[in-house]
């Protein structure tokens, strides 16, 4: 058996064989206990021999779906109006026996599934070839291994696919006389690959097949990053059965699940509501939808908010979305706000976007960014997927470079306009850049770390993110920034009209495919002429950009351009007031000339901010001042993490209540401010990083909790 990682290095490590054997779809059917804090329930997964098994076979797997297991993504059901009136029949049988079954199969410590409860077991396997190779007629059965972390698998079994009523159109058969292992999986194989055009009698199919009747348990066992599954008696992927049903649950204290309140101490209300239309897929009207349906849901308590700011935002920045690259690829869109422990910003996943109450406060600057960065990954992390995990770039630096264009979009800005604030924007990212290149190991900031074995994996499949356990890197945005510069690099030297147009085309290529970075170099380089290529190739991108650490060469000369534009300059003007008032008032000069100062927007007062953290002394006064003329405390999170960070560097304790309050409700950028505090070696703030951990750790989410544990300790 391949050597199981050690779950306590960096690496995490992705043990399925996908090679051998593809999740081809999913339907999950769950139930939620909110005392016991555990989810119990099924997922039915639907299988498909691997891209190794059908070239041996000659098996036709092209079903135009995405491979999704490489990425960790499978593909999610929309749900379509077709009368389920067959379902009853043996939906309430089969879930009143399988959570029988599941119920006794976990208190049996040695039943016949195969699985001893609460020991690890591997099953013996001599070599990876020999679960694939439909020749193969060694002793051993075939395995399947799926990555799993955290969960108590209860009973696995296969699901008779043959009972579905109706279901005998995809044989060759009228009438099903003797029911075979063949005929079960020959019923799937059809399911999967049938044509785009028949979505809607596939997710139909889908969702009877998965409340169908199970035929046989499955013998299982579990290990720490792996579920691993197989028949007695099936030697290949080909034979094994193309459709199973695994019973599990959580476990309270799994690394995968935070259980929390809301911020108001109940369970989320439903704040806005429209209608859905059915699937979206392969709909003719889809490219025209400029704006897909949306909802948001949020406590009551942030609701006010979300009415006056989110819910006006979210069809600007999807129509703005939908003018850049085209029809939307999912078909309707839930916003969620999380309560204040979420460690991000924002994350996306297929139909819903997770925004972090942080965004909500300071107008619209940092709402509309993050919202149109995550709509972004719609697009570049969904549709398209990285082959290789290491490559978070593909995702990250996409949706870093389209959250500027989606938003000056959104916000129908001329041009220059435009050109203006991304300039501004480019500096503060170059500036957090240079920082995070200075404070982190080479290793961290390669966007491609293996290199020319990117893409590679085992024989099974099987693979490892690097770095993929430390908690530190999730607080890393090297892979956003410099993914980002990048693109915007090529979209400069090729031109926007011809690089946007291209992006079009390889959205179209791609959506659904798993890609590696010279899929997209390669594309992009092939398509234009040599003479706009101007030297260009993917070698040269590789060894400048994405296989090297540090700040990449073609960068290093572009701050004197951003530094020269309209914006920066006003702020530059800006600051040197404030340094001339600063002198003045630590000489107790009387007042000259009253200065006058400018009104900035939120990346302008983010880069103000910064400057004069440059400073070594800024006396009381003068921050007092700052935070008054430019109203700090009512900005958004991005300018009131530098005022914190203004606050700390001078001890100014009349405001050490801000920070407090940051690190409370804007958890998701909050860790940072925990080491200066400490940093500091003053009394007061690190009394302060003291209480305020002591108050959110047990609910602080867990990566965070370990960063900040070992700077307060």
């Amino acid at each position: 058996m391949e050597t199981v990682p050690d779950p306590s290095r960096d690496d995490l490590p992705l043990m399925a064989n996908t090679n051998h054997i593809l999740v081809k779809h999913y339907e999950l059917d769950l139930d939620v206990d909110f005392e016991s804090h555990v989810i119990e329930g099924a997922i039915i997964l639907f299988l498909e021999p691997g891209s190794r098994c059908r070239k041996l076979t000659g098996a036709d797997g092209n079903s135009g779906q995405s491979e999704s297991r490489e990425s960790g993504k499978v593909e999610i059901s929309e749900p379509c109006h077709v009368p389920v009136t067959n379902l009853g029949a043996f939906s309430s049988e089969m879930r009143s026996k399988g959570f029988a079954d599941c119920n006794k199969s976990e208190k049996d410590t040695s039943d016949r599934s195969g699985n001893h409860s609460g020991k690890e077991q591997t099953y013996g396997i001599s070599s990876s070839k020999n679960y694939c190779d439909p020749g193969n007629h060694g002793s051993e059965d075939f395995l399947l291994i799926l990555d799993c972390c955290d969960l108590s698998v209860l009973k696995v079994e296969e699901v008779d696919a043959a009972a579905v009523p109706g279901i005998e159109r995809f044989t060759r058969f009228t009438k099903f006389t003797n029911v075979s292992k063949e005929l079960r999986n020959q019923i799937v194989h059809e399911l999967v690959t049938l044509p785009a055009d028949h979505w809607r009698e596939q997710l139909y199919h889908y969702a009877c097949c998965s409340q169908a009747p199970g035929c046989g348990e499955l013998l299982f066992t579990s290990s720490t990053w792996s579920l691993q599954i197989r028949k007695m008696g099936v030697k290949t992927a080909t034979d094994f059965p193309h459709i199973i049903r695994i019973w599990y649950k959580t476990k309270p204290e799994g690394r995968s699940v935070t259980w929390t309140t809301d911020q108001s101490g109940r369970h989320m209300d439903l704040c806005f509501l429209m209608e859905y239309p059915f699937c979206h897929f392969q709909n003719r009207g889809a490219a025209s939808q400029a704006i897909i349906p949306y909802r948001v849901f949020a406590p009551e308590c942030l609701q006010h908010c979300c009415e006056e700011n989110l819910l006006q935002l979210i069809p600007r920045c999807l129509s703005a979305a939908h003018s850049t690259l085209g029809a939307h690829p999912f078909s309707r869109l839930d916003v969620l706000i999380v309560p204040a422990n979420f460690a991000s910003l924002g994350m996306a996943s297929p139909h819903i976007i997770f925004l972090s109450q942080s965004v909500l406060p300071g107008g619209s600057q940092l709402c509309g960014t993050r919202l149109c960065h995550e709509i972004a990954h719609a697009w570049f992390g969904l549709a398209i997927g990285a082959k290789d995990w290491t490559e978070e770039w593909l995702s990250e630096g996409f949706a870093t470079h389209l959250e500027d264009v989606f938003w000056t979009e959104a916000q129908k800005l001329s041009r220059d306009e435009a050109k203006e604030l991304q300039e501004l924007k480019a500096l503060l990212r170059w500036r957090r850049l240079r920082d995070e290149v200075q404070n982190s190991t080479e290793e961290m900031q390669v966007l491609r770390p293996n290199r020319d074995e990117t893409g590679q994996v085992s024989e099974s499949g099987a693979s490892v993110v690097r770095y993929g356990l430390n908690p530190e890197k999730i607080f890393m945005q090297v892979h956003y920034l410099k993914g980002y510069f990048l693109l915007r690099f090529l979209a400069s030297r090729l031109g926007e009209e011809t690089y946007f147009s291209f992006l079009r085309k390889f959205v179209q290529k791609f959506h659904g495919k798993l890609i590696l970075s010279q899929d997209f170099l390669h594309m992009l380089l092939e398509d234009i002429s040599e003479e706009k290529r101007l030297g260009l190739s993917v070698e040269d991108i590789f060894q400048n950009w994405l296989d090297v650490s540090g700040i990449p060469k073609p960068l290093q000369g572009e701050t004197e351009t951003w530094a020269e534009s309209r914006l920066v300059r006003q702020v530059d003007d800006e600051v040197t007031k404030w340094i001339r008032v600063n002198r003045r008032a630590r000489k107790r000069r009387r007042r000259e000339n009253e200065e006058v100062f400018e009104k900035l927007l939120p990346d302008q007062l983010v880069l103000l901010l910064e400057s004069l953290l440059e400073e070594k002394t800024l006396c009381p006064r003068i921050l007092q001042s700052l935070e008054k003329t430019y109203h700090l405390r009512e900005q958004d999170a991005e300018v009131r993490h530098r005022w914190c960070e203004l606050v700390i560097k001078h001890k100014y304790t009349k405001a050490y209540e801000d920070v407090e309050r940051f690190l409370l409700e804007d958890q998701a950028m909050g860790v940072y401010l925990y080491g200066e505090l400490m940093v500091s070696e003053n009394a007061k703030q690190q009394q302060l990083a003291h209480r305020c951990f002591e108050m959110t750790k047990e609910h602080m989410d867990r990566s965070s909790a370990k960063v900040v544990a070992e700077m307060l300790f």
